[in-house]
């Protein structure tokens, strides 16, 4: 069960390693891009390629998709980000259990969106963690946990795409221990968890009264999606490819702006904006970016 591509990676491992695929589930096409064009999720298109039958219940706790999953009689699920919580009917099918892959080091960032909180929090380590699920969100016991460094200028796009080749790793590596009869299950300590809740548009807003690493992280945790902004003039102002320099001025004041970038005071510092972009324009490069748009020192971002 997994629908966006970061759940890509696990499938094709799970195929490479020759493993029995009765089905994939998947949620339904949704309306995509300008055109709102009907588009298969990422882990159907390539199910599709292999000749694996695809189930797409709009809801999987409703008891015909509960019984069309019983009909295939699975002896293991493997789940990554599927999109749908697996209520208790459906986590009592498979003998081996239903096991997920989930993209942090857990107990931490339970939820929807740890790659996004691991940097923004500041996180330099985070990981895998294969976990047995059980009805709560992201509370089963662990199974088999893969950590990796994050780069200091890691954006959550390019951490994505190594997380989820560290997750078919991690992956394959949990089934092996589950052919062998070697799983040694882990309980999570609940007082260490911490959530990492689904981004919202809102959450881009840069609240420049934060630390200059504070923002930089923000900027970078919240790349490619939902993309940190702040406002101009009234206007948004999308922000990108930040960096934290020298320098000091009141938070939200422009304290420089030249072809190497426009410098902006936080509480206790000033981060170089490289790129930036205005309402039905491209993201620019600083530098071309002021050549169509006055950006002086003294402005105040908001």
């Amino acid at each position: 069960m997994g629908t966006p591509e970061f759940a890509v990676g696990t499938l094709e491992g799970l195929l490479g390693a020759g493993v029995d695929l009765v089905g994939v589930y998947t949620q339904p096409d949704r309306p995509k891009g300008r055109g709102r064009k009907m588009t298969p999720p990422p882990v159907k298109e390539l199910a599709l390629r292999h000749g694996i039958p695809v189930f797409q219940p709009q809801k999987l706790r409703d008891p015909e998709a509960v019984a069309e999953l019983q009909q295939l009689d699975p002896d293991l699920i493997v789940v990554v980000a599927y999109g749908q919580i697996l209520p208790q009917s459906v986590l009592d099918i498979p003998r081996f259990g239903c096991i997920n892959v989930h993209a942090s080091l857990l107990p931490k960032f339970r939820g929807a969106a740890p790659i996004n909180k691991a940097i923004i929090d500041g996180e330099k380590v985070t990981g895998i963690t294969t976990m047995l699920m059980d009805a709560g969100l992201d509370t089963g016991d662990m199974l088999v946990r893969k950590s990796l460094e994050i780069g200091p200028d890691e954006t959550a796009g390019e951490l994505h795409d190594r997380l989820a080749l560290l997750g078919r790793e991690t992956m394959l590596e949990t089934l092996q221990q589950v052919l062998d009869g070697t799983l040694s299950p882990q309980q999570q300590n609940d007082d260490e968890s911490s959530y990492a809740p689904m981004m919202k548009k809102e959450d881009g807003r840069i609240d420049w009264s934060l630390s200059a690493q504070e923002v930089h992280d923000r900027v970078r945790g919240l790349a490619p999606w939902p993309g940190a902004f702040t406002r101009l003039d009234g206007e948004v102002l999308k922000i990108a490819q930040t960096q934290v320099v020298d320098g000091a001025g009141d938070a939200g004041t422009v304290v420089a702006a030249s072809a190497d970038g426009v410098d902006v005071a936080c509480c206790d510092g000033v981060i170089r904006i490289g790129a930036l972009q205005l309402p039905g324009k491209k993201m620019l490069s600083a530098a071309d970016f002021l050549r169509g748009c006055q950006l002086e020192k003294g402005q105040i971002l908001e």
